[in-house]
């Protein structure tokens, strides 16, 4: 990879804090020159804009091949780092990005460390049996729901670019490969301290945790307790993470380990999942065939990737902390998740019997096969008093006794709640469009069929706009129509 000068680079000014640690936690790509003749499809200029760059600046012709891995910025050797993980619940000791590398790190304004990664641009000495690549498919799919995300106020890494390299890229079938640039303070995952802690190299693992408190917890006091209040807060954003999810009705689908940032943010997006129905049990990612990723197990199973975390950090702390930090987990999570979804219930106020509401709903929403976006989304309508029969309409036939009687509950709750227009403020809540897989897939279809980049933008605009009315596509907002009902998601996507 040759080095250059971009003048779009002139005042973007690296910060290399992670080699700061020793080799041992990273290593050079391989070198691969993905592609002959890269071109870029797509950007997010607010993702851009965290790491400093403007809209601009994806016009200057050295920004392609900057993005597209082919060059190095200026001053910045791009590295890819080791970490281990938990893998369907059984420890793989080493992994690493085998497909990923950082090819920039810095400083925002406001003193907040951002890095750029991209996803795709060739193999690293983690590859494994890989190639490092990644198909149009699988970026298109992270690229709309990191930035879909971020708009939902979901804590995310967010996706800056879409690059089409112009080669096949051979998976189940042979697919065009794309290139994907992801912005996060830091990709540190709960699989690089397992790494170092199931190695036995402590004085590495001590390394690392004095770099990420340094770096991304500078708030916290060093000295005695400092891992044990690190470990507090991870806790607590990873809970807050889980309460943003199923309140969203979004399942990962793959939460193992090393797909968990210790900074609380949804991170490697693969076989996820928007719920169409509603269905506790719904598991989004077909190569998980005992359901250990489903919907309603997400919780519990942060929790378990909690304690792995634990485990890891047992060489630096005592165990009595990293239990009582254990412990908030439970009563976090079920507090941010009971108020979110009062939220979704148009409720300014806590008043006994709102969990009993909530659960009845829940309930009458899986028997009657309710869509979860459509059946909050036009719950404003009946809280501002509008005849609900086509809100009614969206629950099967076995259902209608169950929610009937829990309307009559709700409205009689409202009544507690002080006289205003619940509409507006509930519209800002609960998402008009969310991105359903039939939805990403379109979008996939359409550029990769037809070279047709104009449904894209749409689907971009309508996913980074969610609780908008947008005229004319309301058919976004729908259920998958038959032709694209039962889509299959796996790892590779």
């Amino acid at each position: 990879m040759d080095e250059i000068a971009p003048s779009f680079l002139d005042h973007w000014p690296m910060k290399d804090r992670f080699r700061s640690l020793p080799e041992a936690f990273y290593a050079a790509p391989a070198g691969d020159e993905v592609g002959s003749d890269p071109i870029l499809i797509h950007a997010s200029p607010p993702a851009l804009a965290i790491a400093g760059l403007s809209e601009e600046a994806t016009g200057h012709p050295d920004f392609v091949p900057i993005f597209s891995g082919q060059r190095e910025v200026p001053g910045f050797s791009p590295y890819a780092t080791v970490y281990a993980g938990h893998q369907f619940g059984h420890y793989v000791p080493q992994l690493g990005d085998g497909r990923a590398y950082v090819i920039a790190q810095g400083e925002g304004p406001d003193g907040n460390p951002w890095e750029v990664q991209l996803q795709g641009a060739g193999r690293t000495p983690f590859s494994r049996f890989g190639d490092g690549r990644a198909v149009m498919r699988s970026v298109l799919r992270e690229y709309l729901c990191s930035e879909h995300m971020a708009a939902l106020g979901v804590p995310t890494t967010r996706a800056g670019t879409v690059i089409a390299t112009r080669e096949r890229v051979e998976r189940e079938t042979i697919e065009p490969g794309a290139v994907m640039s992801r912005i996060a303070p830091s990709h540190l995952r709960f699989g690089h301290f397992e790494y170092f802690a199931h190695t036995n190299q402590t004085d590495l693992l001590k390394a690392l945790m004095d770099y990420t408190l340094s770096t991304l917890f500078p708030h916290i006091e060093r000295g005695e307790g400092e891992v044990a209040t690190l470990f507090n807060e991870v806790v607590e954003s990873t809970a807050d993470l889980m309460a943003h999810w199923q309140a969203v009705g979004f399942a990962h689908g793959v939460m193992n380990t090393d797909n968990m940032s210790i900074l609380g943010l949804t991170i490697d997006y693969g076989p996820f999942g928007f719920l169409d129905q509603y269905k506790p049990n719904f598991i989004c990612n077909h190569s998980d065939h005992h359901g250990r990723y489903a919907f309603e197990k997400q919780p519990a199973i942060a929790l378990w990737n909690l304690q792995a975390l634990a485990s890891a950090l047992l060489p630096l702390t005592e165990e009595e902390p990293l239990r009582e930090g254990l412990s908030r987990f439970a009563p976090r999570f079920k507090s941010v998740h009971f108020e979110k979804m009062q939220a979704k219930l148009g409720f300014n106020t806590s008043q006994q019997g709102d969990d009993e509401l909530v659960a009845s709903l829940l309930s009458a929403m899986e028997e009657g096969q309710a869509d979860y976006t459509q059946t909050f989304r036009g719950l404003g309508s009946i809280a501002d008093g509008e005849i609900s029969d086509h809100w009614l309409a969206g629950f099967a036939a076995p259902a209608q006794p169950a929610i009937r009687q829990w309307l009559d509950a709700y409205r009689a709750r409202l009544l507690e709640e002080a006289p205003n227009e619940r509409a507006p403020v509930m519209a800002q809540v609960n998402p008009k469009y969310v991105l359903r897989n039939w939805v990403a897939e379109t979008a996939i279809r359409a550029l990769e069929d037809e070279g047709d980049l104009k449904t894209l933008d749409e689907v971009f605009r309508l996913v980074t706009a969610p609780f908008d009315d947008h005229p004319g596509q309301d058919a976004f907002a729908e259920p998958p129509p038959e032709t694209m009902q039962g889509l299959s998601v796996s790892c590779s996507s």
